[in-house]
């Protein structure tokens, strides 16, 4: 299909769709200055120590994994990071009445700040700006644990258990909230069109929502500079930069 045909053609079908489901992974948040996992340039593509200190098993273990990790939180990129007009498009869609849920992956909460309501978006792998305690489940903003960091507490635990701290993400070999999956299941069938924007839809169970909505009737667009699992089951598949074509798909 012609590019240019293919761009007018998908922002036609999403100005008449009712029920639109965004999934967001790692891409749509690439401008805003955060990097991906895999890919290129990403997180655990440059430093495979990093997927370590992501394993929950080895962070609960080992001191040396959880003081990197904190050390690690202090330099993330997510405390600079604006929304960039690709958050901005899906605001949009919000604001005319049309976005039915917003499912991402990413837990840099830069979706409500760019203004989505925080009702909308179901985050399948938590935030990083709240910490939780793994023995009594508290949950602080992050900013208070890393202001004990800097004060030198390096492996900063539960004031009120003596707990293990963490951030209050999903790491690997930490089970996912059953009520976030099963709502963003749930959403993706009511669908009328899904984006899938910024992943390479391989993580599971949320991958799943992409061929749930296509079971129910759903068209499927999928943005993403790399392949994904489910090109195949696209009505369209677009490469181009996400801050700069998601404006154009979602203008009226």
């Amino acid at each position: 299909m012609n590019e240019e045909l293919s761009i007018e053609t998908v922002r036609q079908w999403i100005s008449k769709a009712q029920r639109i489901v965004a999934l967001t992974g790692a891409g749509i948040s690439t401008d805003s200055g955060i990097p991906d996992f895999r890919g290129p340039q990403g997180v655990w593509t440059r430093n495979p120590q990093a997927e370590k200190q992501s394993t929950i098993q080895n962070y609960l273990a080992d001191a040396q994994v959880r003081r990197a990790s904190w050390q690690s939180r202090l330099s993330n990129p997510a405390w600079q990071a604006r929304p960039n007009s690709g958050h901005l498009a899906l605001l949009e869609l919000e604001r005319r009445g049309q976005l039915h849920a917003l499912i991402t992956q990413n837990i840099d909460e830069l979706h409500q700040i760019a203004g989505n309501s925080p009702d909308k978006v179901i985050e399948v792998h938590g935030t990083i700006r709240r910490t939780m305690c793994w023995s009594c489940g508290e949950r602080l903003p992050t900013e208070k644990t890393l202001a004990r960091v800097r004060a030198g507490d390096l492996d900063p635990h539960c004031l009120r258990c003596g707990g293990i701290l963490k951030s209050d993400t999903i790491s690997f070999g930490q089970a996912l909230v059953p009520e976030v999956i099963d709502r963003a299941m749930r959403v993706a069938g009511e669908a009328d069109l899904m984006l899938a924007i910024g992943s390479t839809l391989q993580v599971y169970p949320v991958a799943g929502a992409v061929p749930a909505a296509c079971h129910a009737g759903a068209r499927l667009v999928i943005i993403n500079a790399q392949e994904t699992a489910f090109d195949h089951l696209a009505d369209a598949v677009i490469r181009d930069s996400i801050s700069e074509v998601l404006p154009m798909l979602c203008r009226p």
